[in-house]
C-alpha cells in the first residue's frame, strides 16, 4: 500500500496489519495551531475544554484526533509539558462514552496507569475536570487501602493507579477488568525503568483482549517498543514535531565549577535568577537530604521529594510550593517524574544526569506549554568531558561559562530593585507618611532602611573560587605537549599512588582538564607532574592536593635515568664430573628390590660405602628382613620382576600375638627378650628399663604395698 497523506499531517509508511504492527505517523502541526471547533470532540468534553480556557489544541493533542488514529491502538511519543493527559482523554472518549455520556457501569471502563502516585494523583484530576461528572477512582500506594477498595465496589467508571497497587487490587478481587475498553500508560519508559513490566503485563493479561491499548511517553526506547510489539495491536506510532526540535522553549547554560563550589554555585545560580519556582536534581536521596538541609540554614524556602517521604508529606510537599510558601523543589529523578508544578522557571542538574533520556525529562519540567524556562547543568571541572558527550547525545546546545559570582548576583538584586513597580507608582494614600519619613530621617537614611530590608530576607551570595572553567579545547594529538612546567609531588609508589587516582585532584586543585596535563612519572617516594605553562600559575609554588600531599613547583626538567638491567646469574653447573654426571639411583619400595637392570649405554658408577643408619626394626619376621639374593644378570637382559613380600602364616600371627615376635626394643613385662631366643647381636634396652616382674617381685611390692591394698591419697597420712 503506497503511503497516504491525512488531514493531519503526512503518514509514512503502510499501514501493517495483525498483532504487534507499528505504523508511523510523523506529525507537522505547529504547537499551538487550528481551532478546535474543525475536529470531532465530543459535546460534553468541548464545553469542559471551553470552560478550561483551552482555544486551540496542542500537536499531541491533534494527532491523536486524526482519522488515521480513531480506533486504533497507539504508541505517542512528545514533550514533557505538551498536554498528553488530555490527548489521551480525547482520544478514548470514542471507547467509554455511550453517545454523549458515560454509561452506568459496576465495572471500569477505563484504565490509566502512571508510574508515581504524584503522577496518577496528577492524572485523576486532569480528567475529574474532562469528565465532568464521572467517578473516578484511585489507586495508588501510600494511600489507604480500604478506602480504594470501597470506591471501587461503589462502581468506578475511569481508574487511575500505580502499577504495584493496580495488581493489589486485581488479585485480591476488589477491581474487575473484564468490562474494561481502553486501556492507557501514561510515562511507559519510566514504568519499565523502575521494573515494572512484570506487573504491566500482569495487568494487561487481566485485561480483555479487544480493549484499546494507548502507550504515551517522552521518549521511546527499544524496550518501549518492544512492548508495544507484545500488547498492541496494529499500533499507529506518532511523534509530534515537539520532540524533534527538543524543547525549543528551554535556555540551557553550563557552568564550569570546582568540586569544593558546586554547592555555593547552585546557591547563586538560584539567586542569580530568582526564579518563582525552582526545582533541583539530585541523584541520590542522601545528596537531596543533604543539599535540603544545607540550603534551609542559609535561609531558603525549599522542600524535599524523596522516596523516603509519606505520601502525606510528599502532597504537602507539592502544596507548598504551588501556593507559594517554597519557592525550591530539591527531588530524585523518580520522585519527580511526572510531576506538574505551574510556573516553573529553573531547573538546575545539581548531579549530572546518567543519560539524554532523563535530561530531557529534567529539563521538561520548565518550558511547558509554550512558556520560557531555563535548564542548568553544575559541572565539575572533573566531568566537563562527560557533560560534553551528553549534550552532544541529547542533541542540545549549551552556552558555557561560570557560575554567577557573589558581585554578579549582587549587581542583579540592584537591578531588579530598581527596576521594581513600586518606585514607579505614585504614592497615593501613603504621600503624607512617605513625606514624614523624609522629615524626620532624611532622604538617604530612609533609602539606606530601603536597601537592608530589600536585602533582608534573601540568602547572601557566596564566594567561588576564581579559577576560570575549562574552556573547549580541540584534541591534541599524541605526544605533542607544548611548553610545560614540572611539579614534584610528595607521594610515590611507597604510598600507593597512581596515575588514575592523582590526575582527578590535579584537575580539581588548578581547575584544569586532563589534556593540560602531560606526563606523571611515579618513582618510589614521589611523584613528577608535567603541567602546560599556560595554567601552571594556578598552581603558585606550592599547592595542597589534599591534607598530607603537597605539589611543589622545581626549576627546568628532571632527569629519569633508566633502571640499570639486573644482571643475570650464569646457569650453574650441577654436573662436575662423571660420577655427577650418572642418573641418581632410585630408592625401591620396601620389600622390592635395590638393584635393577640399566639400559644405558654408559656404566653405572660403583656405590659408595656408607654406613647403614639405625632404624628401629619393623614388626616382621627376622626371616623377612633378611637381605635378598641378587641374581646376576647381564646388562641387555630385562629386568625380572621383583619378588613380593611374603604373607604371614596363621602360626607367625598366632606367635605374634603369643609375644614371641616381638621387636627387641619393645621388651614387655614377663616377655623373653627376641635376641635371646633369636641369638640376634641387636643392641638391648638400657638397664633401668627392665621389668619388674622379670625379677620376680610384683610392682606393688616393690612400692611396699600389700596384695589387695590401695595406696593412701595424697596429703592424707595413712593410718
Amino acid at each position: 500500500m503506497a503511503p497516504r497523506s491525512g488531514p493531519a499531517g503526512r503518514w509514512e509508511g503502510p499501514a501493517a496489519k495483525g498483532n504487534g504492527a507499528v505504523t508511523r505517523m510523523r506529525i507537522r502541526i505547529p504547537f499551538l495551531a487550528k481551532n478546535m471547533n474543525e475536529y470531532d470532540i465530543a459535546a460534553p468534553l468541548a464545553a469542559a475544554l471551553a470552560a478550561k480556557g483551552y482555544a486551540s489544541l496542542t500537536s499531541v493533542q491533534q494527532a491523536v484526533l486524526a482519522p488515521e488514529a480513531r480506533g486504533r491502538d497507539l504508541l505517542v511519543s512528545a514533550q514533557t509539558g505538551s498536554g498528553k493527559t488530555v490527548a489521551f482523554g480525547l482520544t478514548m472518549a470514542g471507547d467509554v462514552l455511550d453517545g454523549e455520556a458515560l454509561p452506568a457501569a459496576d465495572r471500569p471502563l477505563a484504565l490509566a496507569i502512571a508510574p508515581t502516585r504524584e503522577l496518577a494523583l496528577q492524572v485523576a484530576r486532569e480528567l475529574a475536570w474532562l469528565y465532568a461528572g464521572a467517578a473516578i477512582a484511585t489507586c495508588v500506594g501510600g494511600m489507604d487501602y480500604r478506602n480504594e477498595r470501597r470506591a471501587l465496589e461503589r462502581g468506578a467508571q475511569i481508574v487511575v493507579g500505580t502499577p504495584g497497587r493496580l495488581r493489589d487490587h486485581i488479585e485480591r478481587g476488589s477491581l474487575d477488568l473484564s468490562g474494561l475498553r481502553a486501556v492507557v500508560l501514561d510515562e511507559a519508559d519510566e514504568m519499565l525503568d523502575l521494573g515494572f513490566r512484570e506487573d504491566l503485563e500482569f495487568i494487561l493479561g487481566a485485561a480483555p483482549a479487544e480493549r484499546r491499548t494507548l502507550m504515551f511517553s517522552a521518549t521511546v526506547p527499544p524496550a518501549i517498543e518492544a512492548l508495544a510489539r507484545d500488547f498492541q495491536r496494529d499500533a499507529l506510532r506518532i511523534q509530534t514535531q515537539g520532540e524533534a526540535r527538543q524543547h525549543g522553549d528551554i535556555e540551557y547554560r553550563a557552568f564550569s565549577v570546582q568540586t569544593r563550589d558546586r554547592e555555593h554555585a547552585i546557591f547563586n545560580t538560584l539567586r542569580y535568577y530568582e526564579a518563582s519556582r525552582a526545582i533541583i536534581f539530585c541523584k541520590t536521596r542522601a545528596n537531596v537530604n543533604h543539599l535540603l538541609a544545607r540550603m534551609g540554614n542559609r535561609g531558603f524556602k525549599v522542600v524535599a521529594l524523596s522516596g523516603e517521604l509519606s505520601q502525606q508529606e510528599r502532597s504537602h510537599a507539592l502544596q507548598a510550593l504551588r501556593d507559594g510558601r517554597a519557592r525550591v523543589c530539591i527531588a530524585t529523578d523518580v520522585a519527580a517524574r511526572g510531576i506538574d508544578l505551574p510556573g516553573l522557571e529553573l531547573v538546575i542538574h545539581a548531579d549530572l544526569p546518567t543519560n539524554p533520556d532523563t535530561l530531557l525529562h529534567r529539563s521538561g519540567r520548565t518550558g511547558r506549554a509554550g512558556a520560557k524556562g531555563t535548564s542548568v547543568l553544575i559541572v565539575p571541572s572533573s566531568e566537563y568531558k562527560r557533560a560534553q558527550r551528553l549534550m552532544q547525545r541529547a542533541k542540545l546546545v549549551a552556552e558555557w561559562g561560570k557560575a554567577p559570582s557573589a558581585e554578579e548576583v549582587q549587581a542583579q538584586d540592584d537591578q531588579r530593585m530598581l527596576d521594581h513597580p513600586g518606585l514607579n507608582d505614585a504614592p497615593g494614600e501613603d504621600a503624607a507618611l512617605a513625606g514624614a519619613l523624609l522629615e524626620r530621617f532624611g532622604p538617604e537614611q530612609v533609602a539606606a532602611a530601603f536597601l537592608r530590608l530589600w536585602r533582608e530576607g534573601r540568602p547572601a551570595p557566596e564566594e567561588l573560587s576564581d579559577n576560570a572553567g575549562p574552556a573547549p579545547t580541540a584534541p591534541r594529538e599524541r605526544g605533542e605537549f607544548g611548553p610545560s612546567v614540572w611539579f614534584l609531588l610528595s607521594v610515590g609508589h611507597s604510598g600507593r599512588a597512581e596515575a588514575r587516582w592523582l590526575l582527578p585532584k590535579i584537575c580539581e586543585t588548578g581547575g584544569i582538564t586532563r589534556d593540560e596535563i602531560g606526563a606523571i612519572r611515579v618513582k618510589t617516594d614521589q611523584t613528577f607532574v608535567q603541567i602546560a605553562a599556560a595554567v601552571a600559575g594556578q598552581f603558585g609554588e606550592r599547592a595542597e592536593l589534599e591534607p598530607g600531599l603537597t605539589m611543589r613547583r622545581i626549576e627546568g626538567e628532571p632527569v629519569f635515568e633508566p633502571a640499570a638491567p639486573r644482571e643475570r646469574k650464569p646457569r650453574q653447573e650441577y654436573l662436575q664430573n662423571e660420577e655427577m654426571q650418572a642418573p641418581r639411583e632410585r630408592k625401591p619400595h620396601r620389600g622390592q628390590d635395590r638393584e635393577r637392570a640399566s639400559h644405558a649405554e654408559t656404566p653405572r658408577p660403583e656405590p659408595v660405602e656408607r654406613p647403614a643408619p639405625k632404624k628401629r626394626p619393623a614388626l616382621l619376621d627376622p626371616q623377612d628382613l633378611a637381605e635378598p639374593v641378587r641374581p646376576s644378570k647381564p646388562a641387555e637382559a630385562e629386568p625380572a620382576e621383583a619378588p613380593r613380600k611374603a604373607r604371614w602364616s596363621s602360626e607367625k600371627k598366632q606367635a605374634q600375638k603369643g609375644g614371641a615376635a616381638q621387636a627387641a626394643g619393645f621388651r614387655s613385662h614377663g616377655a623373653p627378650a627376641r635376641a635371646e631366643r633369636d641369638g640376634d647381636a641387636r643392641p638391648r634396652r638400657a638397664a633401668g628399663f627392665k621389668s619388674h616382674k622379670s625379677e620376680g617381685k610384683p610392682f606393688a611390692a616393690k612400692l611396699g604395698f600389700k596384695a589387695g591394698s590401695k595406696p593412701a591419697p595424697k596429703g592424707k597420712p595413712k593410718r
